[in-house]
Order: C-alpha cells, then sequence, then structure tokens
C-alpha cells in the first residue's frame, strides 16, 4: 500500500525551463563583444585622399529694373536703353558674366522687357535671373 499525493496524473513535466539557458547566452553574448573590441579595436580602411581648392567668388549681380513709365535703371541710376548696351558690353570686355536680376512694374510695358532681355542676350549674357516680390 502506497500512499499517492496528488490526482493521479503520472505524467511527467513536458516544458523545460528555458530562463537559465538565455541567460547563459545573454552573458556569454556580452563577454565575446567586450573580448572582440578589445582584440580589434580599429578597422583599418583606406580613405580617399582629397584636396580642398579654393572656390571662385561668386558672379558680380546687377539689378536692372524697369519701372511703370519704361524708364531702366542700373542698381538705382537712370539710364537711356543705349547706355545699357554700352554697359552690357563693357561687361563682356572686362570679362565678366555677371548675373542680371531684372525687376519690372507690373504696370510696366512688356515691349520694354523684351528690350532688355535682346539686349542682353545681343551681347552674350545669358545668366538673367527675373525678380518678383
Amino acid at each position: 500500500m502506497a500512499f499517492e499525493l496528488g490526482d493521479g496524473d503520472n505524467q511527467g513535466m513536458n516544458e523545460m525551463n528555458l530562463i537559465p539557458l538565455i541567460d547563459i547566452m545573454l552573458v556569454l553574448m556580452i563577454i565575446f563583444l567586450v573580448t572582440a573590441t578589445v582584440l580589434n579595436p580599429s578597422v583599418p580602411l583606406d580613405l580617399p585622399k582629397t584636396s580642398a581648392s579654393i572656390n571662385d567668388a561668386p558672379p558680380e549681380v546687377v539689378q536692372i529694373s524697369i519701372d511703370a513709365q519704361s524708364q531702366i535703371y542700373w542698381d538705382k541710376e537712370a539710364i537711356s536703353l543705349d547706355e545699357l548696351n554700352k554697359r552690357f558690353g563693357d561687361q563682356i570686355l572686362a570679362g565678366k558674366n555677371p548675373q542680371i536680376n531684372l525687376r519690372a512694374d507690373k504696370e510696366g510695358k512688356y515691349d520694354m522687357v523684351a528690350q532688355v532681355l535682346a539686349t542682353a542676350s545681343g551681347v552674350g549674357l545669358n545668366k538673367i535671373a527675373f525678380v518678383s516680390e
């Protein structure tokens, strides 16, 4: 006559406890990471060699404005279309290719804007920007 404890279920434990195994694996991984960085502190790289060069100065900016009465202004100085052509030519002869910022009044005539554009392209200036506010 043997004593039985429990409900008489004689099945064994079906699941294995994995927590200690996971703890051991984490400790081993940390040890591996620490020793790997101590043994090889740097990775040899063959980096490209470069040299810095001095950038060219930004191009000169010329402000050309046309008001509602079709008057042309070089920066803030009022000039005629012939004087504008002469100044554009002087810029090209001096070896400069300035950027032209063109401002036109909304009440002004498009014909004057077209003449200024034709004058600039006629002498060889090709950096023209329209400025609006």
